[in-house]
């Protein structure tokens, strides 16, 4: 039986095309991918490629739309079953963090879109992403602050960007290493620096 089944719903070849270019940004610099190999990986012609998209920049959006939807889903789950503020962010940074070990493509997608001199499509939603991620992140910290679990001096804005730069230091070195598991490894006692400089120690 194929692996890849010759006739999809649109939907479904989408998120397959979104799958393929995310396996292969694991494995090679993503800007270096191109339609003919998405359309290799998937056991399709390029023709086939592009009655679903008309272009590679298209593909890129569509990752990045995949990976915004899937990202916060499971963060704003994470923080909606905490039981306070503290435990929320962490259990978001953790989600985070499980995210990109189970898909190490993303990271190396969305630093190669955030690096395009051009202002792409994809590179807005990278953009859009984490000012969405920023937002969910403000609430919580603000609800954190007026309740007495942080810090009643934290700055939020700049908690806020270390929150994300921290995950995005963790995943650059993993990248480095050649190994984006050990992030997993690392992540809680990173964590819990980020946890004390917020004020939230208990």
């Amino acid at each position: 039986m194929s692996r890849h089944p010759k006739h999809l719903p649109a939907e479904a070849r989408r998120e397959e095309t979104v799958a393929a270019v995310i396996d292969l940004a694991a494995e090679q610099n993503p800007s270096e991918i191109t339609t003919a190999a998405i359309a290799k990986r998937m056991g399709l012609t390029q023709g086939a490629l592009f009655r679903h998209f008309p272009n590679k920049d298209a593909v890129l959006q569509a990752v990045m739309d995949w990976v915004a939807a899937r990202l916060l889903a499971r963060v704003e789950k994470a923080a909606a079953g905490a039981p306070d503020v503290r435990t929320a962010l962490e259990t978001m940074f953790m989600a985070h963090i499980g995210f990109i070990t189970e898909h190490p493509g993303v990271p190396r997608v969305m630093f190669g879109e955030l690096q395009r001199a051009e202002n792409t499509p994809a590179k807005r939603m990278a953009t859009t992403l984490i000012e969405r991620y920023g937002k969910l992140l403000r609430a919580l910290m603000k609800r954190g602050k007026e309740n007495g679990e942080l810090a009643a001096d934290l700055n939020i804005d700049d908690a806020v960007v270390l929150f994300i730069g921290t995950v995005q230091g963790l995943v650059m070195q993993s990248l480095l290493a050649g190994d984006v598991t050990r992030i997993r490894r690392q992540a809680p006692g990173v964590f819990a620096v980020y946890r004390r400089g917020i004020g939230a120690c208990k």
